[in-house]
């Protein structure tokens, strides 16, 4: 950005209410009069877009202060950065002590990424890609999978997470997964972050999926759901470090698919919950806060900040299956139609969540990542692009500087109401789509999501890799995406 421009766009955030300064790539941003807040920091690549209303939402996030005690000590902004919906820009990574901020993860708790390999050639898949495809849009779209599971299975679910949802299943395998390799999951579990479990509770999850007895059938349980997720085929196209590529399992011309999906139904209900109570119980006779960004105190409410943490692993606790119930119908229907796969898991990884801050000595410290991934040395780190774009697997640097994370995505350069409003107008050629193999009930998703919708992934993962927050390992190109 030429400096003449540059100073027009400070002058136009300070009229906002910003202090923002730069030094090339970093954006540094504070809401005025806020000396007491720490300064967040914007990693952006070249050219570009700034948005104001994201970087007024990270300078909020940064604010955040809770009139008992707790405060921000650290915000950044990975390069996908943009405005979110809920208040939180997407790409936040904010570190607080004392306190935690329910609303900077939201309802879509444990938002993730699951990345598989299979070593099935592309012209072999795509011989009978037709019959690969109708199989897997009737367990996806149409409800012919079978996810049906004992009530103690259930419950083991939310408790336990994946090491709870497979000693069900090993116990007794049931609907569609009576033909899954059960050694193989558990096998698997070393390769999800935290093993797939956290903390949880049945005391948080929805009432009708946690009987006493019986069987559960959850409509929502193995289901992509809406917006940026996804299940995608892809090609590894290119290994750029050989010797970590070596020991991941990956080849060059390797078949992989990757999910992209979270808690469903059950985040929405258990973040829509915890929202109202963060509120309700805020310090009477002091002011809501201007960005209604509402925290709860470890020094008011100890057993609140548990309560909450309690209730957030149980939904993560279910993202964490969903994520695996997603890839193993994948990989039953790869078996059916293409005979006896292996189909190993590479990682899997969240990126809306709240966790312990396990670099530091503070007992009440935590990081919270709002569309962004962890990233811990040595740590794979799965960052998709867009359905016309490249995929990345990259491995974290364990960049402090950045809180230990990385990107999550490309982040969006057009909102889905501009693309649903006006993409019908657009050709093919313009939202991206030229080429692009969408398997989706909706048309109007497959606007939303266009790749024009996206910024460019290369600039992203080459800003990280200059910060040292990242380095890249595969390269892999989509061959087909499946959208709800």
């Amino acid at each position: 950005m030429q400096p003449k421009n540059l100073r027009r766009l400070l002058r136009a955030l300070s009229r906002q209410g910003l202090d923002v300064h730069y030094n090339h790539p970093i954006y540094s941003v504070r809401l005025q009069n806020s000396a007491n807040a720490p300064v967040a920091e914007v990693l952006l690549p070249e050219g570009f877009p700034v948005e104001a209303k994201a970087f007024k939402q990270l300078a909020n996030l940064a604010n955040i202060r809770h009139p008992s005690g707790g405060h921000v000590c650290q915000v950044c902004a990975t390069p996908d950065f943009h405005p979110g919906d809920a208040g939180v820009a997407i790409g936040s990574v904010v570190e607080t002590e004392g306190m935690i901020i329910p609303a900077a993860v939201g309802s879509d708790i444990n938002c993730g990424m699951r990345l598989h390999l299979a070593d099935l050639s592309i012209d072999d898949f795509l011989e009978k890609r037709d019959r690969f495809v109708e199989l897997i849009k009737g367990d996806y779209f149409l409800g012919t999978r079978d996810v049906t599971m004992t009530a103690k299975t259930s419950r083991a679910l939310f408790e336990h997470g994946i090491p709870g949802w497979l000693d069900g299943m090993l116990d007794l395998p049931t609907g569609s997964f009576v033909n899954s390799e059960l050694d193989q999951l558990a096998a698997e579990c070393d390769r999800v972050f935290l093993g797939g479990s956290l903390d949880g509770s049945i005391r948080w999850a929805p009432e009708e999926l946690v009987p006493e007895e019986g069987w559960v059938r959850d409509g929502g349980l193995g289901t992509i759901g809406g917006g940026n997720h996804f299940v995608e085929i892809q090609m590894v196209e290119a290994i750029e470090d050989r010797a970590r590529a070596f020991a991941w399992g990956v080849r060059e011309g390797q078949l992989a698919f990757m999910v992209h999906s979270g808690s469903r139904n059950v985040g929405k209900f258990i973040g829509g919950l915890w929202r109202t109570r963060t509120q309700a119980v805020w310090l009477q006779g002091h002011p809501y806060p201007e960005s209604r960004l509402f925290s709860l105190s470890v020094h008011r409410n100890p057993d609140l900040v548990q309560d909450y943490l309690q209730a957030q692993a149980t939904a993560a606790n279910y993202g964490f299956v969903n994520r695996l119930v997603l890839a193993e119908l994948l990989r039953l229907r790869l078996r059916q139609v293409y005979g006896d796969i292996e189909a190993p898991l590479v990682y899997d990884l969240p990126h809306n969540i709240t966790l312990p801050q396990k670099e530091s000595t503070q007992i009440h410290r935590w990081i919270t990542r709002k569309g962004a991934c962890p990233a811990y040395a040595e740590q794979p780190v799965i960052i998709p692009g867009s359905m016309g774009t490249p995929s990345y697997l990259v491995v974290g640097k364990g960049n402090p500087a950045f809180l230990w994370s990385a990107s999550h995505g490309a982040g969006r350069l057009r909102s889905r109401f501009e693309l649903s409003r006006r993409g019908a107008g657009y050709c093919e050629e313009t939202l991206g789509l030229t080429g692009v193999d969408c398997i989706t009930l909706r048309e109007e998703r497959r606007i939303e999501e266009a790749p024009a919708a996206y910024k460019p992934i290369q600039p992203i993962i080459e800003a990280q890799v200059k910060a040292k927050m990242v380095s890249v390992v595969a390269r892999l190109r989509p061959i087909l995406t499946f959208k709800a």
